[in-house]
């Protein structure tokens, strides 16, 4: 939470995939990012603070380690704990950032992490959740895991993030599948201009909006991908107004009211198109995007003879990923592992 300081406050701010400590001065009536005062900004991710007195400490995430704890001082910050040595000790790879401009011009953000050895690898496009969320300067287990098996990893913020400013977060309001699409292939597309990489055998991947983003491009742009792998996806707007428990009003406000409309942008109403190996990801206790999501679509894509495989978690929620019973966080990049062996 905010932390009151003197004559400002502290807040983390959300920049370029950043998490940034600033301070915004009490009697402002606006604070754009550029006017707040930087009191800890760096390719890093500040999890959480305190302020006890003059005294501030934060713990902070960077692309070698998913948080320490900080201390913020005059002299500069001071690193209390290392957590992150077993991790360490085992090999992390690093981000490699990429820039790159979508088909209008807008420009597109993300990284790149690398497996060992000359490649060509073969490549994951993972697509984060959301929509409103950012990919972070910051060690992301699932980019480490698939990296450490030989992937090479792209991720992005494409439009519809978080972190660059309101426009960007609202560009694809009313228009999912849309500029968000474009800014997803762009980075791809700057990613597989490297020789180390292999551009004939190409994943798509996410969970959430990334579910929905995945299945979306199987239906759409399947020829750029060998196979799919859709996790606690959105497929039907129309159901998931009902079901779900931020149901009508996140798809009022992200997709709009209209049945017809809602329809027109549900990947499940074009998984006839899907031709490539899809796997339908679910958890059974999913309230957010409720298991009927994973059941109409793999019916679905069965009916209409794609070869579609499901896997269910049970006891499990939306946040198996990052908060799941550790066997299942297992068996489940177990099974990712195992569908890509397959698939690439």
């Amino acid at each position: 939470p905010p932390a009151p300081r003197g004559d400002d406050v502290l807040v983390a701010v959300r920049h370029r995939g950043a998490v940034e400590l600033r301070a915004v001065p009490v009697g402002a009536s606006a604070a754009p990012l550029a006017d707040l005062p930087v009191v800890h900004a760096d390719q890093a991710a500040v999890r959480s603070f305190t302020l006890d007195g003059s005294v501030l400490v934060a713990v902070i995430a960077t692309p070698s380690t998913p948080g320490e704890v900080v201390l913020l001082g005059e002299d500069g910050p001071r690193v209390l704990t290392d957590y992150a040595k077993p991790l360490r000790d085992k090999g992390i790879r690093p981000m490699i950032e990429l820039e790159t401009t979508a088909p209008d011009g807008y420009p597109v953000h993300g990284w790149l992490v690398l497996p060992e050895g000359d490649g060509p690898h073969p490549v994951l496009r993972v697509v984060h959740g959301g929509p409103f969320t950012q990919q972070e300067w910051a060690l992301f287990d699932e980019a480490q895991v698939y990296a450490s098996a030989g992937y090479a990893v792209v991720v992005g913020n494409p439009r519809g993030s978080a972190g660059y400013g309101q426009t960007h977060g609202h560009a694809i309001t009313h228009a999912f599948g849309t500029v968000d699409v474009d800014d997803v292939l762009a980075l791809l597309d700057k990613a597989l201009e490297r020789p180390d990489l292999d551009a004939s055998r190409v994943g798509i991947m996410g969970g959430s909006y990334g579910g929905f983003m995945t299945s979306w491009l199987a239906a759409h742009h399947g020829d750029r991908f060998k196979a799919a792998w859709s996790e606690r996806a959105v497929n039907a707007w129309d159901s998931m107004v009902g079901s779900s428990d931020i149901g009508y009003f996140f798809v009022d406000a992200y997709i709009g009211a209209s049945p017809e409309v809602q329809r027109e942008k549900s990947p499940l109403s074009y998984a006839a198109q899907i031709g490539i190996p899809f796997a339908v990801v679910h958890s059974e206790q999913d309230w957010r995007c409720p298991l009927e999501q994973a059941q109409r679509m793999f019916v679905a894509l069965r009916r209409a003879g794609a070869p579609a495989e499901m896997l269910l978690f049970p006891g499990e929620g939306h946040e198996l990923s990052r908060s799941g019973r550790p066997r299942h966080r297992v068996q489940r990049f177990e099974a990712i592992l195992e569908w890509w062996s397959r698939h690439l």
